[in-house]
């Protein structure tokens, strides 16, 4: 039965990488623009809004495009924190040997 004891550590092994891997993920944090930067949107790993930076000159503008600003920069935001975790999900899947399918999500 030694083959099941190497599988189990392996498995073992395998999960203590994924819990550090994702606590690495939900860790890191991206940036979101749009208005060529005059809205800018940091969120981290889990989808938490950080900080919200606004230039000076956005404040004459309308309410409605301020809010569509922001808007995007956080489906900005969004876009890069799962383009960045499916990268990383992958690489650590190929490292394994394993595939990994693009996801839905």
């Amino acid at each position: 039965m030694k083959g099941l004891g190497d599988l189990m550590k392996q498995a073992s092994e395998i999960q203590q990488q994924m819990q550090g891997m994702q606590e690495e993920m939900a860790a890191m944090e991206v940036t979101g623009e749009s208005g060529a930067g005059l809205a800018q949107v940091v969120m981290n790993g889990r989808h938490e809004v950080r900080r919200v930076n606004l230039d000076p000159a956005l404040m004459s503008e309308a309410k409605e495009v301020i809010e569509d600003l922001v808007a995007a920069a956080c489906n900005d935001a969004v876009r890069k924190v799962e383009s960045a975790q499916q990268e990383k999900m992958s690489g650590m899947a190929s490292g394994l040997g394993m595939p990994f399918p693009k996801m839905p999500f």
